[in-house]
C-alpha cells in the first residue's frame, strides 16, 4: 500500500509521549500514529452502531405502528407477505 507522509506539529511532552509510548510497544514512531488513528476510527463506528442500535430500541414501537411488525418478529422475506399499498410497491 503507498504511504502519504503528514507533518504534524505537538508540543514536546506530546512528542515524547508518543516517542514512549511507541517504544514500549516496539513499534515505529510512523506504525504507533497509524495504529491509533485506525483504533479512533473503528470506535466512531461502533459508536455509531450502539446508537443506531439504541434509537431502533427507542422507536420500536412507532416502526411497528407504521410498518405493521409485531415487536420481536422477522420482517417476512420477499414475495411471501401483501405489501399492496406500501411505497415501492405495484
Amino acid at each position: 500500500m503507498a504511504k502519504t507522509q503528514l507533518n504534524v506539529r505537538v508540543d514536546e511532552a506530546t512528542a515524547e509521549a508518543a516517542r514512549e509510548r511507541a517504544l514500549q510497544r516496539g513499534v515505529s514512531m510512523n506504525r504507533y500514529i497509524e495504529e491509533l488513528v485506525l483504533k479512533d476510527a473503528g470506535e466512531v463506528g461502533q459508536t455509531f452502531v450502539e446508537a443506531a442500535a439504541d434509537f431502533m430500541k427507542q422507536y420500536e414501537r412507532v416502526f411497528t405502528e407504521e410498518f405493521g411488525l409485531h415487536p420481536g418478529s422477522t420482517p417476512a422475506t420477499p414475495g411471501t407477505t401483501d405489501h399492496e399499498g406500501l411505497p415501492g410497491t405495484t
